[in-house]
This record gives C-alpha cells, sequence and structure tokens, in this order.
C-alpha cells in the first residue's frame, strides 16, 4: 500500500497542510503557491494497528439492477470491510469483469464471493426456496425504521436487498420480502446515495451481530 505523509507550507501566508504520497517527486513544494513544505506527521491508518478479534458475519447482499458501475465498485469496498459472506449481482448490476469496477472497489472484488443473474426476482425465489429470509431496504409505506433491525435476531440465514439508485427494489422481490426496512431521512432529501445507504446498513447489521449469541 502506497505510504503518505502529512506536510504543510512554510510561507505565513499560506499555510497549506495537505496529504502527499512519500515517494512523490514534487513533495517538497507547496501545490497551492510553490513554496518550500515540511513534514508534520503521518496518519493514523499508515501506522500498524493491533489486530481485533471481531467475529466475521455470514449473512449477505443482493445488488439488483444497481447502475452506477462506481457504487458497485464502492459497495464490493464495503462487503469487504464488514466481511460479507457473498454477493448476488443481478440485472444491470455490474460485475468485475468489467475495468471500471476496480477503480471504486480497489481489490475487494478479487476478496469478495460474488455470482451474477440477469434475473434479480428469480434469485431471490431461489434463496427463499433454500430457506433464506429477505430483507428488502426500500422506503415504502409500510417499512419498519431500519435501526429496529437489531432488537430481534433473525431465526434463518438473512439476505439484504438493495434495489436500482432511482427505480428502487423490484416490486416481485418486495413482494416476497420476509422485512422492508427504510432509513430514516430528516432532511430535505428522501433517499441517500444507494452505496453510501449500504455502508450504512452493513455496519450496522455488523455491529448487532457482534451483539447476537454466538450460538447463532
Amino acid at each position: 500500500m502506497e505510504e503518505y505523509q502529512f506536510r504543510q507550507c512554510e510561507w505565513g501566508e499560506c499555510r497549506f497542510r495537505f496529504p502527499a504520497p512519500v515517494d512523490e517527486p514534487r513533495v517538497g513544494r507547496c501545490p497551492r503557491c510553490g513554496s518550500q513544505t515540511h513534514e508534520v506527521g503521518v496518519p493514523e491508518s499508515g501506522q500498524e494497528k493491533q489486530a481485533v478479534n471481531y467475529r466475521r458475519p455470514v449473512f449477505e447482499a443482493l445488488l439488483d439492477n444497481i447502475r452506477s458501475i462506481h457504487n458497485v465498485g464502492s459497495m464490493f469496498r464495503t462487503a469487504d470491510g464488514v466481511g460479507l459472506a457473498h454477493l448476488y449481482l443481478c440485472g444491470m448490476t455490474a460485475t468485475p469483469a468489467h475495468a471500471k469496477l476496480s477503480k471504486a472497489a480497489l481489490g475487494a472484488q478479487e476478496k469478495v464471493p460474488w455470482s451474477y443473474s440477469p434475473n434479480g426476482l428469480d434469485t431471490a425465489v431461489s434463496l427463499k426456496e433454500k430457506g433464506c429470509q429477505l430483507w428488502s431496504m426500500e422506503a415504502t409505506v409500510n417499512a419498519e425504521p431500519f435501526f429496529a433491525a437489531d432488537r430481534e435476531r433473525p431465526n434463518a440465514r438473512f439476505i439484504v436487498v438493495v434495489g436500482n439508485e432511482n427505480a428502487g427494489v423490484d416490486p416481485g422481490i418486495l413482494e416476497i420480502s420476509d422485512r422492508v426496512f427504510s432509513l430514516p431521512m430528516y432532511g430535505y432529501k428522501r433517499s441517500l446515495n444507494v452505496a453510501v445507504a449500504f455502508g450504512i446498513v452493513m455496519y450496522h447489521l455488523c455491529y448487532a451481530w457482534q451483539l447476537w449469541p454466538r450460538n447463532h
């Protein structure tokens, strides 16, 4: 992984403070005014960290008709971050076969198990037939507040379903979903970027997973 350092411009009227790669040839010059800079610290992310013993979650996610390749790449990074067991990519959702996906996923697409199906509903039905629960994220009238999702431990393997940025989750998948959740929105907008919402959902469930009994 590329090493970084923080630097600061020495000109008193500039004092631009910025991160830069250690091996950047022009690191000694301020990119804002051209004056000399000096190192002021090393980011914590570049320092060795003590390993934390978290339980790897065993839930999965179904990404149905995600339009943006960049969103899919970001969701792969989140899936890797929480140790997601599997990603089901359906419909127009890009797979790691697309070169542009790797730019956003930064290698996570090589670590997270995934499969592809052209029909998200077929995949959802197949998972239901195997005994899985479907937890869909959609702002329907009767959707449950998402932050209540960890109050009751699921009694079966469950799959989190996220749908298209504009159209949402396929109505056919919603119809067979065991639970439908929505994230609360307190401002003017009615929804978050799908990759951002996916990150919130995955990490909240990952946290809940650590609290559920060990025999789950």
